[in-house]
């Protein structure tokens, strides 16, 4: 099948939504499939462009078997509100070209990942064009996250962004999500559940996995070898709560035998550089090259995972997988009745979201008890092998496709097949 990938983020970027999509694209050439992305430069987490790519020229590339084309974008140094909007909506008006060009190419798919839902009318316009299937999959429910966490307000653009959003998502053939949790809100949006999805994200089990030694980055990094080490690790942004994990690693500043380490770039690492990067046993770093993501997942003792509570079941924190994979303790901040409560709580340690002092209560808890921490750990990486590997994510990925490849090759078209199934 000729599948056109339509998405803002890309390989190379090393966390979040780029991540997953590259790994997806590259996993669909290799099942012979033909593969084109249309994306922007690398920019996320750190929100600059590296040295190598440009946000003012289109560039193309081979990578993995895949075709890539990069529209050129504009990068706000704060992120904020109407700078974000303006990001994205760049992007959208840069790839436009690039997507009609594809359109000639007759995909069997166009497949648009979210964000950026302003994305998405053109991928679905691309789709009717060619004849393929229109497929929207969402990382993030990007407009009810960006209001609940005040990134935008008003009450008249939130029923306008709204309305759009679920006139939008209705017209794809396929909607797919990563959790149950966020199959049920896009359902509540008015998709028809024939058309619903579920895609989750995944780790690599082989190339994550728990360490027989200590990391090497423990030596690197200045800690002393005996201490626990308690680990952030991946984008600094509003929707992590890393204010909430700076206050209660103040609250443990006296505990020597603890060591904090914060790995990532974001709009909020000013925030935990602030709050706590004076600490003699904080590091605040930089991500590390994917060739020593096994020896920083296994840097922890314990992983931390905040979120804030009024981004519960609007986004899935993709890192989760990566903890789990890499067989080491978690905490997590979360609330009974939420999706990552029900992944975290047979497997790890729950806290209430945004409260420092239990957060802090919990680590030191966890820190003291060697043997609970062990035992986590080793039901994290059994819940990674059993239900969050590549081949366990792909496989209602491929079935639907498959269904889809039948329905082509019998001369049924997509869109008329799913209408009728629903």
């Amino acid at each position: 099948m000729r599948i056109l990938i339509y998405g803002i983020n890309y390989a190379p970027e090393m966390t979040g939504i780029g991540k997953y999509t590259a790994e997806m694209a590259a996993a669909m050439a290799a099942q012979s499939h033909e593969v084109r992305v249309v994306c922007a430069p690398p920019y996320y987490p750190e929100w600059r462009i590296p040295q190598g790519f440009s946000s003012r020229r289109y560039a193309s590339e081979l990578r993995d078997g895949v075709r890539v084309s990069r529209a050129p974008l504009w990068v706000p140094g704060r992120p904020k509100g109407i700078s974000r909007l303006f990001h994205l909506a760049s992007f959208a008006l840069s790839s436009l070209p690039l997507m009609v060009r594809d359109a000639f190419w007759r995909p069997d798919i166009v497949f648009c990942v979210a964000p950026s839902l302003l994305n998405a009318p053109a991928g679905w316009a691309v789709a009717r064009l060619s004849r393929a299937h229109a497929w929207l999959h969402i990382q993030d429910f990007e407009v009810d996250a960006a209001f609940k966490l005040g990134i935008l307000q008003g009450s008249f653009l939130k029923r306008t962004a709204l309305a759009a959003e679920r006139a939008l998502m209705k017209r794809f053939d396929t909607v797919s999500t990563i959790s149950n949790k966020m199959l049920e809100r896009a359902s509540e949006k008015g998709i028809a559940p024939a058309r619903l999805v579920r895609f989750p994200n995944w780790a690599d089990t082989s190339l994550i996995y728990p360490l027989a030694r200590t990391s090497r980055l423990k030596e690197l990094l200045g800690l002393a070898p005996e201490a626990v080490v308690v680990l952030y690790s991946g984008n600094m942004g509003a929707k992590q709560g890393l204010d909430v994990l700076a206050a209660a690693a103040l609250e443990l500043k006296d505990h020597t035998d603890l060591a904090f380490v914060f790995c990532g770039d974001g709009p909020a690492r000013r925030v935990v550089q602030d709050a706590c990067g004076a600490m003699p046993n904080c590091r605040i770093i930089d991500l590390r090259p994917v060739e020593e993501l096994n020896e920083l997942l296994n840097l922890a003792d314990i992983h931390v995972l905040p979120q804030r509570a009024d981004a519960a079941d609007l986004v899935m924190p993709s890192k989760l997988t990566g903890m789990f994979a890499s067989g080491r303790a978690v905490i997590a901040m979360a609330e009974p009745g939420t999706e990552l409560f029900d992944s975290v709580a047979p497997r790890g340690v729950v806290v209430p979201a945004g409260n420092a002092r239990l957060l802090a209560d919990a680590i030191r808890r966890l820190a003291d008890d060697a043997p609970e921490r062990t035992r986590l750990g080793h039901a994290g990486r059994e819940f990674a092998l059993a239900s969050l590997s590549r081949e366990a994510a792909f496989g209602a990925l491929a079935a639907r496709m498959n269904a889809l490849d039948a329905a082509r090759q019998s001369g049924v078209q997509p869109l008329q097949q799913e209408r009728e199934s629903s």
